[in-house]
């Protein structure tokens, strides 16, 4: 899947303080106040996540979701592999937290993979929409894994999301599809990436945690691929290879655009990634948002809003308590 850009970097960048966990001294790159510069980082964050997905759907009519996923990975790891070479200057695999890099890996993999299967029997709006409610699941995880309090305004904000996701869905109706579930699966899997992101807060350089992921990925990924395997067409190689480098260019500019503002400033601009795919939806498939996935993106967002909102005020809350700086701050 590709994910709510805002979500991602929010539960990133998060400074929370873990007292069993030593504070790893490295240089971290400094914060500055330049809000517009990025807003700019995430609208173009957008335009590439976006195309990623509109790709996917395009390839899986010819190949398997797994495949697709498979190409995807392999591209992330060789973009990656400067950090995972000894003796280079970007070498980041140094960690005492192989488990969780690991359990990372298998989440982000989870994500990416359901996503795409969906997409094969979904309209693109409808699929990224669905996504977008992976920071609904993460306020209910973070109180089972980060023993937060979530208060009666942050459950309805969620309340308000997931009957978003209903009228999208329209379960029990005949426009009903039992794919749907791949993106909420999808969703959920991110949620317990961004979870776990967190836990490694303060610790790990987004380096570090992108590189172990590419790594666990493609290896899954290597050991299922042949079960499935279609041979492609340089056609589709080229577009495997666009989808990779998309995605992770678009994950990368994420993170560099929360260098420059809070994530309650730019959350409002990540939710443009549902434009770019409905446009793209629209010229390359010919699909047609209806009135359900409006109105079920319209409180979908809504409430990914207010919960950006409420994430800014814990934020200013924990301002107060000493905590270990965040890798991507």
């Amino acid at each position: 899947m590709t994910p709510p850009p805002a979500a991602a970097a929010r539960l990133d960048s998060a400074p929370i303080p873990f007292p069993e966990k030593k504070s790893v001294a490295r240089k971290v790159p400094a914060r500055a106040d330049r809000p517009f510069k990025g807003i700019a980082l995430v609208l173009a964050s957008t335009i590439f996540l976006g195309a990623s997905d509109v790709t996917a759907k395009y390839l899986s009519a010819t190949l398997p979701s797994i495949e697709i996923t498979w190409i995807r990975f392999l591209v992330f790891a060789l973009i990656m592999t400067p950090a995972m070479m000894p003796g280079s200057p970007l070498f980041a695999m140094q960690t005492n937290r192989l488990g969780l890099h690991m359990l990372r890996g298998l989440t982000i993999l989870g994500s990416s993979l359901f996503f795409i299967s969906g997409l094969r029997f979904l309209p693109i709006a409808e699929a990224s929409a669905t996504g977008f409610v992976a920071p609904l699941f993460v306020t209910a995880l973070s109180i089972i894994f980060l023993s937060e309090k979530v208060g009666l305004r942050r459950w309805i904000a969620t309340g308000v999301g997931l009957i978003g996701v209903l009228i999208i869905l329209r379960p029990g109706t005949g426009a009903f599809h039992p794919a749907a579930f791949f993106p909420l699966v999808s969703a959920l899997a991110w949620a317990c990436t961004l979870i776990i992101t967190r836990m490694m807060s303060g610790t790990e350089r987004a380096i570090t945690v992108m590189a172990y992921s590419s790594i666990v990925g493609v290896c899954i990924l290597s050991a299922l691929v042949p079960f499935v395997w279609v041979t492609p067409t340089w056609h589709d190689i080229a577009l495997g290879i666009f989808i990779g480098i998309a995605s992770t260019a678009g994950q990368w500019i994420v993170v560099l655009a929360f260098r420059y503002a809070d994530a309650s400033v730019l959350a409002p601009f990540s939710y443009t990634q549902l434009l770019w795919v409905s446009v793209l939806g629209f010229f390359i498939f010919g699909e047609v948002p209806d009135a359900y996935t409006i109105t079920g993106a319209a409180f979908i967002v809504a409430s990914g809003l207010y919960t950006a909102h409420r994430e800014r005020v814990r934020q200013s809350q924990l301002l107060a308590v000493p905590g270990e700086p965040s890798p991507n701050a």
